[in-house]
């Protein structure tokens, strides 16, 4: 699996789906953030994790809080299940309805945990990094 440019258009993120231990250790060895996008039905999950980066790697809290932030938001709009996982490090969706949008947040994602809030923001609108909401 070929490393991932910072930002990442959502085209490229991978497609996990059997497959997610083996895009995971690919990204591991690369020291690089995983991101990856996995078909659960009819329905997508959205995976990021900043622990593959290695530890000078730092994700800075204002990433977190807007990340989180922008996790609750989908939650409660419905772009995502309410069993969301949201960081520190590790971030996960269930039930995005369409690959388009999982796409999209898996981007947003991989590059906020890089420090580029600007995909999340345009991602999910109202986002704005100072609070948890």
């Amino acid at each position: 699996m070929r490393q991932l440019s910072v930002p990442c258009p959502g085209h490229l993120i991978p497609d996990a789906t059997g497959r997610f231990d083996a895009a995971y250790r690919a990204a591991k060895a690369q020291r690089a953030v995983f991101v990856g996008i996995e078909r659960e039905g009819e329905r997508w999950t959205v995976k990021a994790d900043a622990l593959t980066a290695g530890p000078g790697h730092v994700v800075q809290d204002a990433v977190n809080i807007a990340v989180r932030a922008a996790i609750v938001r989908l939650v409660r709009a419905r772009e995502a299940g309410s069993d969301a996982f949201a960081g520190p490090v590790y971030f996960m969706l269930h039930g995005v309805p369409s690959e388009g949008r999982a796409r999209e947040f898996a981007a947003a994602f991989h590059a906020a945990l890089y420090g580029d809030l600007a995909p999340l923001h345009r991602a999910v609108p109202g986002v704005d990094g100072t609070s948890s909401h």
